[in-house]
């Protein structure tokens, strides 16, 4: 799957302008938080991210949460766990994304067996794409299956905890499994 293709699922289960205020994220267009599109534009209003268009969310998404973080270069690797990584780094922010993918690098690496153990610091460089390459190398297709279950898992546990955390998360809790956590 392209990183076109993943961007443009990715807009598309965003959907369009909400501004829900049980959402600690505020007013959104295809994703794009408030605070994102006024980092963009400072002077931006809520009506202005109303009419943002797609090619810009597309822009914002391509480069804050695919090349910015490092996906692109897990995509090199492995397309499925770098979409998956889009995926929750939008849903979640890019440092939990970071974060959980490379806690599953250092819970799958056998006690270091297989490849060293990297620093959980949300920086996807060149010590978790080697660890990356080790793991695959080592498991195979089946092991990125496993990987994407574990990534999964995270997320899963994280939304209930967030719903936990914050009655009004229970709004969205739902939507948040039903959409993001595959079996």
């Amino acid at each position: 799957m392209s990183i076109r293709e993943i961007l443009e699922g990715l807009i598309e289960r965003e959907g369009g302008y909400v501004d829900n205020p049980d959402d600690a994220g505020g007013a959104t267009n295809f994703g794009i938080t408030f605070g994102e599109y006024r980092r963009r534009h400072p002077n931006g209003t809520k009506d202005d991210l109303r009419r943002m268009k797609v090619e810009e969310a597309f822009d914002i998404y391509l480069n804050e949460y695919y090349i910015k973080p490092g996906f692109d270069k897990v995509a090199k690797v492995s397309p499925l766990i770098a979409e998956e990584l889009v995926d929750t780094g939008v849903n979640m922010g890019i440092g939990v994304a970071s974060t959980f993918f490379q806690r599953c690098l250092n819970a799958f690496n056998r006690k270091e067996a297989h490849y060293a153990d990297i620093v959980v610091d949300g920086d996807v460089g060149n010590a978790s794409i080697t660890a990356l390459v080790s793991f695959l190398k080592k498991r195979g297709k089946h092991g990125e299956t496993v990987f994407l279950k574990a990534l999964d898992c995270l997320q899963g546990a994280r939304y209930i905890e967030l719903a936990e955390k914050r009655e009004a998360n229970e709004s969205f809790v739902f939507g948040w499994i039903d959409n993001r956590i595959q079996l």
